[in-house]
């Protein structure tokens, strides 16, 4: 089942099992029979953890999610919540507690994911059903593996609560998930940071580190580096279109916790005869990962290179299966029949993909997916950034969707440095009295985070930025890519263009860019146990750990495994993130009420 966390340089499974066990020795504390009532939000980062058939190993006969009223009915002796530690959901949990019949007593349990609470605890004190638990306990699930080089906490909105809300509870939580890497695969001898969360994190860690000194297994170090990045050092990447067949797939469809759903009329087995009678209407859920050989072949490509791909390997499992024509004795038969399960699915996946990419080629060959995106390199070149876009005059007047118009508007004023205040207050109007005044909470929380902002009298450093460390390549090579910039055709993403010089020739040769970028950079030590330094063979690539602090995309992450496969690089990356995101999904995490809001 986790047979792709095996398969990158590290063995994340190591991470995974780890989950598990914590899990099922939870479980083993409440015995008998259980029903789990989950926490919405927490039924998809779990299941790539565990699957059902591990919780049937334990007793768990139902599941329900959390919702107020009566827990429906169960001929069980436990109810366990998996939930968050969010006071709203402690007011849900008391009223479920409250009614429960009397007449027919059960155990209630509680397990709080991340970390336990005693202000949760304090609520559920005040509506009188605290001494209701029998079990109160923590399920430490801070980075959660989503494939071979990929770590995610999953933590929802930790760029609002950073920057916005001034919480640094998800910090504390990445470096308690950086400790726990730590202690299952070696001590990291050197991290280096840039941004005010990637500071707070190193001390939090290098803190942890001193209180827990000695109780550290021995453990030969797997990672070199890890580089902790603040996602305010690079503001303008998310905002960005992302080019890439996976980062296309999040932009149109949002892919969640490795799944994704689609229109299910495109997959649809049409039989001879049948026409178009009953078309399916429930979406079509696909997993997503590299799992998966064709889609792990394509997924970090270019759109645009997507289809040469596809049609290549469509003559390669054509092929295939025209060599049962070829086979005459019993044994070449019966090597055939043994490779079919093997080219079915192969043959599955590839009309899968074609069909996905014939959706998404359906949008971007459109002309205002090309508008869009010629007016985004516009802003990333320097053209005209200093004035109002009639552009985006146009989208408003047409009543666009507002991300739409919030994404170009911030990519703006982020390529600016700031608008001035007669761009920005004329936009602002035009905003507000198209969609309505209810979003001037959204305006004010994109200029607190520094999306939107008037310019100040400081000149306007992006060009500066831009050119000594070539974010805009011209005639950016989309089918066989030599530069990082392909993954936005042209546009090589600030964040990993920093991870790129950092491991050669190193930050000192950008020392002046560096202090142009919000936040310290730093670089700290970490004492490896004597007879554990890592001895390397010649030729043997480095690995350094990238933790994006504040939520990374997929076209990022592309463009480091791109640098990971270079011949020459010498370092192999592993991701991790507090949350996978794009453009839509976090410009909607910074918006009030975003579901209620949405013309």
């Amino acid at each position: 089942m986790a047979s792709h966390l095996y398969c990158g340089r590290v063995n994340l499974n190591i991470l995974r099992e780890s989950a598990r066990k914590d899990l099922r020795e939870f479980l083993d504390k409440c015995s008998g029979s259980k029903a789990i009532v989950w926490d919405e939000y927490l039924t998809g980062p779990f299941g790539l953890i565990a699957q059902y058939s591990l919780l049937k190993e334990h007793e768990v006969e139902k599941m329900f999610t959390l919702k107020g009223g009566r827990i429906p009915s169960a001929a069980v002796k436990n109810i366990v919540f998996f939930v968050r530690p969010r006071l709203e959901l402690m007011d849900i949990i008391a009223e479920n507690v409250a009614s429960e019949d009397k007449l027919q007593p059960r155990e209630f349990h509680i397990l709080f994911v991340p970390r336990r609470s005693l202000l949760c605890e304090q609520r559920l004190k005040e509506k009188g059903v605290l001494n209701s638990f029998t079990n109160i306990d923590e399920y430490i699930l801070d980075l959660i593996p989503y494939d071979g080089d990929l770590l995610s906490m999953e933590s929802e909105s930790s760029f609002r609560e950073c920057y916005l809300e001034n919480d640094q509870t998800s910090l504390y939580h990445a470096a308690k998930g950086l400790m726990t890497l730590q202690a299952l695969y070696g001590t990291i001898p050197q991290i280096f940071g840039k941004g005010e969360c990637a500071r707070h994190v190193a001390n939090m860690m290098l803190r942890m580190k001193r209180e827990f000194a000695g109780s550290h297994t021995q453990i030969l170090p797997v990672f070199d580096t890890l580089l902790l990045l603040d996602r305010n050092v690079d503001l303008l990447t998310p905002l960005a279109t992302q080019l890439t067949y996976e980062g296309l797939i999040d932009e149109i469809f949002s892919i969640t916790n490795g799944y994704v759903k689609l229109p299910p009329e495109k997959f649809a087995q049409k039989k001879q005869g049948e026409g178009g009678k009953d078309l399916p209407t429930e979406a079509k859920k696909l997993q997503l990962n590299s799992a998966e050989e064709l889609y792990a072949e394509i997924r970090d490509k270019n759109f645009n290179a997507v289809g040469a791909a596809l049609s290549k390997k469509a003559k390669i499992i054509s092929a295939a299966f025209e060599e049962r024509h070829n086979a005459k004795t019993v044994g070449e038969i019966k090597q055939f029949v043994s490779q079919l399960p093997h080219m079915q699915a192969a043959r599955s996946s590839l009309a899968n993909h074609t069909s996905i990419a014939e959706l998404i080629k359906d949008i971007t060959t459109s002309e205002e997916f090309f508008d869009s995106l010629t007016v985004e390199q516009e802003f990333m070149t320097g053209v005209d950034t200093d004035k109002v876009s009639t552009y985006i005059e146009d989208c408003i007047a047409q009543k666009d969707p507002l991300i739409k118009i919030l994404r170009l508007v911030c990519m703006q004023s982020v390529c600016n440095n700031g608008l001035k205040q007669k761009v920005l207050d004329y936009y602002k109007k035009e905003i507000l009295q198209t969609y309505g005044y209810k979003h001037i909470l959204t305006l004010k929380n994109l200029e607190k985070v520094g999306l939107l902002k008037p310019q100040s009298t400081m000149r306007n450093n992006y060009p500066t930025i831009r050119k000594t460390l070539k974010l805009w390549m011209e005639d950016a090579n989309e089918q066989n890519p030599n530069d990082i910039s392909y993954v936005y055709s042209g546009y090589a993403p600030l964040s990993v263009r920093l991870t790129q010089v950092l491991a050669r020739p190193g930050w000192r040769s950008i020392e002046e860019v560096l202090k142009m970028l919000p936040g310290p950079h730093f670089e700290e030590r970490q004492q490896v146990p004597t007879g554990l330094h890592k001895k390397r063979q010649p030729g043997e690539n480095r690995t350094t750990l990238v933790f994006f602090l504040g939520g990374v995309t997929y076209a990022e992450i592309a463009a480091l495994r791109f640098l990971s496969h270079m011949e020459d690089s010498g370092t192999e990356y592993i991701i991790a993130t507090t949350k996978l995101i794009n453009g839509t999904s976090w410009i909607k995490s910074l918006m009030d009420n975003p579901e209620e809001n949405l013309p």
